[in-house]
């Protein structure tokens, strides 16, 4: 009697450790869907539509901007050239785009936000001619300059970020580095000695471009 007594405890023994078994597993892998669920899908639509801020100055300035494509006949790069505009400045002072340089060779020879964007859309009519379409090309070499459209096509064909930040550093180091003009705009290019313009520029102004049209959409 006590044997059987016993065998009977060992076999409700066993069950129990399995159904806590089956039940620890079952309560695992529950968890992981609830955690998918809840988390994973959210995450990514978070990173998907994060997109970023952009000011009220440059749409004050999209009918000049607009204006000035058509008469360069590339009326649908209008929201490139918005995005350079908020990369170069947020449309904010006397030269939105930045553009003294490409006219006159240093800054600051643009006072007018008018001309400004006139002489800016014109520089970048050009360098996106010279790039044969190629969007990206043109709007680093707004950046660079456009002898980063001739190192390109001289060697890699198309752009690339990692022929930007080659190409940066090439110049930096043509510069004399430290005791060059360039001062290093990101802590990553500093790493890279890739000081020369922005070697993120395009991945920036893409951003911006995303958030323009998501805008205009709205």
């Amino acid at each position: 009697m006590k044997r059987k007594t016993w065998r009977q405890l060992k076999d409700l023994l066993k069950y129990l450790i399995i159904i806590g078994v089956i039940f620890f597993f079952g309560l695992a892998f529950l968890s992981l869907v609830v955690n998918y669920i809840a988390e994973g899908p959210g995450q990514e639509f978070e990173e998907s539509t994060h997109v970023p801020a952009l000011s009220e100055q440059i749409w004050e300035y999209k009918p000049l901007v607009e204006k000035y494509a058509k008469q360069h006949g590339i009326e649908e790069q209008t929201n490139t050239i918005l995005a350079m505009m908020m990369q170069e400045s947020g449309g904010r002072g006397p030269d939105p785009m930045q553009s003294s340089e490409s006219l006159c060779g240093e800054r600051g020879c643009i006072d007018n936000p008018e001309h400004s964007i006139e002489q800016g859309v014109s520089f970048f009519a050009q360098i996106y001619e010279q790039a044969e379409g190629d969007i990206d090309l043109a709007v680093q070499a707004y950046n660079f300059g456009p002898g980063f459209i001739a190192y390109i096509q001289e060697t890699e064909k198309r752009y690339s970020e990692e022929a930007a930040i080659a190409y940066s550093q090439y110049m930096y180091e043509q510069a004399g580095k430290e005791d060059s003009i360039y001062a290093c705009r990101r802590e990553e290019a500093e790493e890279l000695d890739a000081c020369y313009g922005d070697i993120y520029y395009v991945s920036s102004v893409m951003s911006y471009k995303e958030a323009i049209e998501i805008e205009l959409e709205n």
